[in-house]
């Protein structure tokens, strides 16, 4: 009787007690996991701080995007104490393009509470880093583990998808795929960091979502879904609805040579960046009496809107929307902020010292090389 026949006969790995079979697995791991294959740089630092920052970019973010911005934030933010120091303004811009803002919100806030708290040092205690904002169960294992050496598992989504196959479990809920790689980390004691990782990469390289590299798993003999054929259904995917969608007027607007731009309120989505001021189209009212209505309702200015600049299609993880950006001209009233937190009238050159959304940029880069936005779409 082969190896793979004798795991699929004896039913869910994960619920036996075999201290050796755990061993086994945290051993084949642990002999596969090459450290410096994937060039990730905060797992190979042991300053918690560096640690914590590029595990809070790399939440909902494919690693290859946060490469190219994790030194650049630690360079304008060296330190926690920097960071903590910073106004709101200096971290979304450090962060614009890294989408999720609330993560960069968080961070900021629990630099502020780390130092209040903690002198400064983030604690070691899991339980008390899971206290911290934006930080849970997963982000506090991967510092606990890789900064401080604790025996702790860090169940991202990679994890979760090797654990789910790896036990061929239909409903992988958070408790249970957490029970399996504490397991897996006590059957090593003192190798949390390197079987941490070693899944992770194992997740990222070869037990891919879609097309997995079976054949060349190290875990392979061990695999119920490779044994059951269930691969393809572990993870279990939620079926996709279709998104809402909204469609939304924006102004450009100008007086005397400025800009106005409005900063969403702190929280919620996109919450502290900046924008142009705008909204959402009321039944059977088009993008350009959208502005006009939301200048004056909620800016409190009167515009003239001119020619349609650009049209922006954009996705959010709930939503999509379609932006109408118009050109418009100041008239009466005194800019304030009522549904915005703050509103400014800046130089077109000044707007790259402002963190804008994603869907905004194209628009930003025309004014601040052109001085102003001409043409239609």
């Amino acid at each position: 009787m082969n190896r793979r026949t004798s795991v699929a006969e004896h039913g869910n790995l994960a619920d036996r007690r075999d201290l050796a079979e755990w061993r086994d697995l945290a051993d084949q791991l642990l002999g596969w996991f090459r450290p410096d294959d994937r060039q990730v740089p905060w797992r190979h630092s042991s300053d918690p701080y560096r640690v914590w920052v590029g595990e809070v970019m790399a939440q909902q973010t494919q690693i290859a995007t946060v490469l190219g911005r994790y030194d650049r934030f630690l360079t304008r933010f060296p330190t926690l104490s920097s960071l903590a120091d910073s106004s709101l303004d200096e971290v979304l811009k450090a962060w614009e393009g890294m989408g999720y803002y609330g993560r960069a919100r968080n961070l900021r806030s629990a630099a502020k509470e780390v130092m209040a708290a903690y002198g400064g040092r983030l604690p070691e205690d899991p339980k008390r880093l899971r206290q911290l904002p934006g930080i849970g169960p997963y982000t506090a294992g991967a510092i606990a583990s890789l900064a401080f050496g604790q025996d702790e598992p860090a169940v991202d989504g990679n994890v979760r998808r090797v654990l789910s196959r790896l036990f061929d479990i239909a409903r992988p809920t958070a408790r249970r795929l957490e029970a399996a790689a504490r397991r897996l980390i006590e059957a090593r004691p003192g190798r949390a960091a390197a079987l941490n990782q070693a899944m992770m990469d194992l997740g990222a390289v070869l037990c891919t979502p879609r097309a997995p590299g079976c054949e060349s798993c190290p875990l392979a003999v061990h695999c119920l879904a490779l044994a059951r054929g269930s691969v393809a259904d572990r993870p279990p995917t939620a079926s996709r609805r279709r998104l809402p969608h909204q469609t939304v007027g924006v102004g450009v607007v100008w007086r005397e040579g400025r800009v106005l731009i409005a900063r969403r309120p702190p929280s919620g989505l996109l919450g502290g960046l900046w924008e142009f001021p705008g909204g959402k189209l009321e039944s059977g009212e088009s993008a350009a009496a959208a502005v006009k209505r939301e200048l004056m309702e909620e800016v409190g200015v009167e515009v003239r809107v001119g020619a349609l600049i650009d049209r922006v299609d954009h996705a959010y993880s709930h939503f999509s929307v379609t932006l109408h950006f118009h050109e418009a001209e100041y008239l009466s009233g005194r800019a304030r902020p009522r549904a915005a937190s703050e509103v400014r009238w800046v130089e077109p050159g000044a707007l790259g010292d402002y963190a804008f959304p994603a869907a905004s940029h194209t628009i930003v880069d025309r004014v601040r090389s052109t001085g102003r936005v001409a043409g239609g779409a």
